[in-house]
């Protein structure tokens, strides 16, 4: 992974020289990319190829109650997600980067369309919470295992984490980014829309292809810059 200029100076400015770098290709490809994968997501949630199979409720499941007010981190996966690819500095960082989590999500909506899921029906009355109402009536119970909502959490996660290493940020930063990882990822079971099996999908989804992808690109750290 190519190494940050002038890594002499604070790990603050260096994050503030990366955010400024290829702003436009960020500004339009991260909210791009958000848009393809809901397009194709809904379309597999609404076209699977088999009948649906419904997931188990585990004493994990059990363990966790509903918590609507679990919804605020439950939507906040999509600013999350956007802070890996804000953080590289190079062009080819963030076409490769991209190309990883497209991965991801692919790996995803290809288990949704050969083996579509969906978590089981909660005796609860949804209108009594309207945020998670509107969620329920937007995305459905299906697409369940793997959440992609935990993949796609983990593995920003993890790159976040390997890059606030690189700038050389406090520990502090990396363990805020963790909290709220984990936050994310506790929310798909506290608003009720995943199991505790699909949230383990996702995270060794998720999990596998970080390491993978950051495996691949480790060759990159030994290479001058490119823009």
């Amino acid at each position: 992974m190519t190494r940050p200029r002038h890594t002499h100076l604070p790990w603050y400015r260096q994050i503030a020289a990366a955010l400024g770098r290829h702003v436009l290709l960020k500004a339009v490809g991260t909210p791009l990319f958000i848009a393809l994968f809901f397009g194709a997501y809904f379309y597999v949630l609404k076209a699977p190829a088999y009948p649906t199979t419904m997931m188990p409720f585990t004493w994990l499941d059990r363990m966790i109650g509903f918590q609507p007010q679990a919804m605020s981190l439950y939507v906040s996966l999509w600013v999350y997600v956007s802070l890996p690819p804000a953080l590289l500095a190079a062009r080819h960082e963030l076409y490769r980067y991209g190309m990883a989590m497209a991965a991801t999500c692919l790996a995803g909506l290809l288990v949704f369309f050969f083996w579509p899921t969906a978590v089981p029906a909660a005796d609860i009355d949804w209108t009594r919470y309207p945020g998670v109402d509107f969620l329920k009536n937007v995305d459905a119970a299906g697409n369940a295992f793997p959440s992609l909502h935990v993949a796609t959490a983990i593995f920003s996660g993890i790159w976040l984490d390997h890059l606030l290493r690189r700038f050389g940020a406090p520990r502090w930063s990396r363990l805020f980014s963790w909290i709220w990882c984990i936050g994310i990822i506790y929310s798909t079971l506290a608003t009720r829309q995943h199991v505790a099996v699909d949230v383990g999908g996702g995270l060794l989804l998720g999990g596998v292809a970080a390491w993978l992808s950051l495996r691949q690109y480790a060759d990159i750290a030994r290479t001058p810059d490119r823009t």
